[in-house]
């Protein structure tokens, strides 16, 4: 069997990538910590600035159709999702984060594209700080790592076998 990646997230060459974030714009103020730590985590990968498009939506709810149409759209090889759901006082945030997860692996199915979730679940404001800070531990750069993980992994499926 061919190895297609040995599982070192140091050796992840995307420098052939091209990649889409879309941000929810609801808690921002994580949304953007999430973005910095997204490109932190690309950097570190080798995409390249100018094979990176961001996109803006109201909330985490409205991530998946974005997700959905730029994977559709064939300019990407993986999109990310970034976000921040934090549990109130009511039902809302079950349906809201439920919903977003769902639809972002609707999406990724639907369209082969890895769509990584980036989203926050979280019950706090300091819980979604916590992941969201300036260390590798920033869930925006996990996601980023893991989108060119999925990426190459994909790609190379795809390159090796026949249809």
């Amino acid at each position: 069997m061919t190895r297609l990646n040995d599982g070192n997230a140091l050796s992840f060459d995307g420098s052939g990538l091209s990649i889409a974030i879309v941000c929810a714009r609801f808690n921002d103020h994580i949304g953007k910590e999430l973005l910095a730590g997204a490109y932190r985590g690309l950097e570190r990968c080798q995409v390249a600035r100018d094979h990176i498009d961001e996109v803006w939506v109201p909330g985490a709810f409205e991530v998946p159709l974005a997700a959905a149409t730029l994977a559709r759209s064939g300019k990407y090889d993986a999109v990310i999702t970034l976000g921040a759901v934090i549990r109130g006082e009511t039902a809302h945030f079950d349906f809201v984060a439920g919903e977003c997860a769902r639809g972002i692996q609707t999406a990724q199915i639907d369209t082969g594209v890895p769509i990584m979730f980036g989203v926050l679940t979280v019950d706090s404001n300091q819980q979604a700080l916590d992941r969201s800070g300036p260390g590798v531990d920033n869930k925006g750069d996990e996601a980023a790592v893991g989108a060119v993980e999925m990426a190459l992994l994909v790609n190379g499926i795809n390159d090796s076998v026949e249809f």
